[in-house]
């Protein structure tokens, strides 16, 4: 096999960062054809500029001082354009939404391959194809912007699959892809080695990495570990170092000392076996229990249709919600949980049925009482943001309200020093981390004070760290009495934060219980195209009842 990608000591900074310190430093790497490479680090490691500089978007579309060089297939990149590169590397941007810009599914898919000027017949060929893999085939006349979070990024993936490039570079592509999704997409790693082709993904789940050729370990700009995932996925420490979430079966052995390093639940199953390490007992889970709290918000047989669409997105929901209640809402994509969610503060009406807060119907109380009362977080934080500064941001609500200067002025102190953001009040929104922005929206809606508060994907694109700080901040509210409702693919931490766990598919509620009892039914999660996270998944097979590490060491401890 020949090198598909060679990179030899490149530097690149930003011209118009804020600071001057090198997105990439020092950069070297060679990749063979058919490899398949997971790229990981903490936010701002330099991951996506590394990325960019494989189809010439630095230094041709991000300007700035460029040292190094990066050939692709016998092209060096900084000389070429990005037209050029375009055919030989595809790229899956981050932000997936920026390129979605077609009037149809197919017509999306169909336009790199129409401007590759091939022929009708292979174009067809091309939508067929990359549609049935990503599993939009059924949807091909449908708007995009008609599709869920999760089904727009796998619309982007396959309208850079039809390309057909040598070299596929993917930002991290399965962010918003429920569990099942995720597995069928990486799928493509298989196609591609088969094909001969070379594919480099960008992701912080340590999953992914598992059947990766090479791990990628990126810190401050630097490459600090390469090599198979057997060697860089079990060196806890430096994953940590960079903001990389270890994996459980490994942290679980290292915890307790047990020979064997496993990346998954099969190589756990049959290292314990092997050692007699533990006893599979019977689970025992939890049962539901209300604490006789009141509810606070009710769905009574609720239908939706999205008139615009004639897509029935909910049907015959019902569902209460408890004060104090710390609840997850799980199901793949486009199964209706946004929906849900936005009715439960007037953000939508239902088409039949009836939404009631403390008993009355949310379609009779003022949109700006209800939105005091419970408070929503938007899946992208930038369709909420618009202020110029982060302290007009938090508090916006406040001032329409008609508050006084100096209770909006002590209100957007208290909310920003909560989520850990104390002293960026001048600071401009945009120009903030996707983690700050996400904290910043947070705050707006804290500022106001609701009794419920509901976040849309908490914790997509961030880092395993600022995962865990965008939940302790959570559970920090839940504690202090607010009733918290997150909508998550990201079944760790739905594991980890919830009391409860609502699972939905085709618009329908499928499973409603307590966070272990729910995550023990692997059979009815599959339906769904869920699955428990690696720790919970050996811990039905173990019989342990600990939904997180600490808690299943003890367990396994104590027998």
């Amino acid at each position: 096999m020949g090198v598909a990608i060679s990179i030899q000591d490149l530097s690149f900074t930003y011209a118009y960062a804020e600071t001057s310190r090198p997105a990439l430093r020092h950069i070297n790497g060679e990749v063979e054809e058919g490899t398949f490479v997971v790229m990981m680090g903490h936010e701002g490691a330099g991951k996506s500029t590394l990325c960019y500089a494989l189809n010439a978007l630095v230094p041709r579309f991000f300007r700035g001082e460029y040292t190094g060089r990066v050939v692709v297939h016998g092209q060096e990149v900084g000389k070429a354009r990005v037209a050029e590169m375009s055919r030989r590397v595809g790229l899956v941007l981050q932000d997936f939404e920026a390129q979605l810009f077609s009037t149809s599914v197919e017509l999306e898919v169909a336009f790199g391959p129409e401007n590759l000027c091939l022929p009708r017949d292979e174009i067809e060929r091309r939508i067929d194809r990359y549609l049935r893999f990503v599993g939009l085939a059924e949807m091909r006349r449908r708007e995009p912007a008609s599709l869920s979070g999760g089904q727009k990024q796998r619309l982007a993936i396959a309208s850079v699959l039809a390309l057909e490039p040598p070299v596929l570079v993917m930002d991290e592509p399965t962010t918003d892809l429920d569990p099942i999704g995720r597995e069928e997409v990486l799928t493509v790693a298989d196609t591609l080695r088969q094909e001969q082709r070379t594919l480099l993904i960008v992701d912080h789940d340590p999953e992914t990495g598992v059947d990766a050729d090479q791990i990628w370990l990126m810190r401050d700009g630097e490459i600090v570990a390469q090599g198979p995932p057997r060697r860089v996925l079990t060196d806890l420490p430096l994953l940590e170092s960079c903001g990389v979430q270890p994996p459980s079966t490994v942290a679980l052995f290292q915890a307790l000392g047990w020979p064997g390093q496993p990346l998954t639940v099969e190589e756990a199953i049959a290292a314990i076996q092997e050692h007699g390490l533990a006893q599979p007992r019977p689970l025992q889970v939890p049962t539901a229990s209300t604490d006789g709290r009141p509810v606070i918000l009710e769905v009574c047989d609720v239908d939706f249709v999205y008139p615009t669409r004639a897509v029935k997105a909910l049907s015959g929901v019902n569902l209460e919600i408890r004060e104090g209640e710390f609840i997850a809402i799980v199901g793949q994509n486009g199964s209706g949980k946004t929906t849900l969610a936005k009715h439960l503060n007037g953000l939508l009406k239902p088409t039949r049925g009836e939404v009631l807060f403390r008993g009355r119907p949310v379609r009779e109380i003022r949109r700006t009482e209800i939105a005091r009362c419970v408070g929503y977080v938007f899946q992208n934080p930038d369709h909420q943001i618009f202020a110029g500064t982060v302290r007009e941001e938090v508090g916006f609500s406040l001032k329409m309200a008609g508050m006084d200067a100096k209770t909006i002025e002590e209100r957007v102190a208290e909310a920003l020093e909560v989520v850990g953001l104390s002293g960026y009040e001048e600071e401009v929104p945009f120009t903030l981390t996707k983690g700050e922005r996400q904290r910043v929206a947070v705050a707006s809606v804290l500022a106001a004070q609701p009794q419920v508060i509901i976040l849309d994907e908490p914790t997509t694109g961030l880092d395993y760290r600022h995962q865990r700080s965008m939940m302790e901040m959570l559970r920090a509210l839940h504690r202090r009495g607010h009733t918290v409702i997150i909508i998550t693919h990201s079944m760790w931490v739905a594991a980890e934060y919830a009391e409860r766990v609502v699972v939905m598919k085709d618009g329908r509620i499928l499973l409603d219980g307590p966070a272990r009892a729910a995550f023990a039914q692997e059979e009815t999660l599959a339906e769904a195209a869920l699955r428990p996270p690696p720790l919970l998944r050996l811990g039905n097979w173990l019989g342990t009842s600990g939904l997180t590490l600490d808690d299943v060491v003890e367990e396994l401890r104590a027998r």
